[in-house]
């Protein structure tokens, strides 16, 4: 029998709740430990989303599309490394209690936008769908940080945003310029 926090239905209210950017939904991955899996499932479904979405980009290839989901991958794991050490070592707040686990799983499920970069594969859809997902993804994971670290102040949990994402978006550009496919 599967708890019922596993259940593909709960999966599937958890994702939602994360696209419609519910604090509710964050809280409770948050406290969840078994929906660690649920939360690596988004991203890995994320990801491929963003190398599908790519072929709208001019990467027709399947080794292309391989190449940006794994990009995309590599660059949540960049950018939840960096906000886990700015959250917990450079900006914590007076109460900032640092779980590993907890920011992975809000993390995680802050990159459920990211599963409309499907919308790229659409003629004329991928720099739209690529644009609007980053941003949807960056207020999810203000609220995601905001809740795993525990913050009061939302300015807080965008100052460690921003920074992080400065620095995932600067290391997903040059691998994909030094390593990546040509697309055109």
């Amino acid at each position: 029998m599967v708890p019922p926090a596993l259940t593909p239905g709960r999966f599937v209210d958890r994702v939602i709740g994360a696209v419609a950017l519910r604090v509710a939904t964050y809280e409770e991955v948050e406290a969840d430990r078994r929906a660690t899996w649920q939360a690596i499932a988004v991203v890995v479904l994320s990801s491929l989303a963003a190398g599908l979405g790519s072929r709208g980009l001019g990467a027709g290839r399947p080794v292309d599309v391989a190449f940006f989901s794994a990009v995309a991958l590599m660059a949540w794991a960049a950018w939840a490394l960096v906000v886990f050490e700015i959250g917990a070592r450079i900006l914590p707040a007076a109460h900032t209690r640092v779980d590993v686990g907890e920011l992975l799983r809000t993390t995680g499920f802050a990159t459920a936008p990211g599963l409309f970069r499907i919308v790229g594969v659409l003629p004329g859809m991928s720099i739209p769908a690529f644009v609007i997902t980053a941003v949807w993804m960056l207020v999810a994971m203000i609220i995601a940080v905001r809740q795993a670290l525990d913050y009061t102040s939302t300015l807080r949990a965008v100052a460690v945003c921003g920074i992080g994402w400065a620095i995932a978006i600067t290391f997903a550009l040059l691998f994909g310029l030094f390593f990546g496919p040509r697309v055109s």
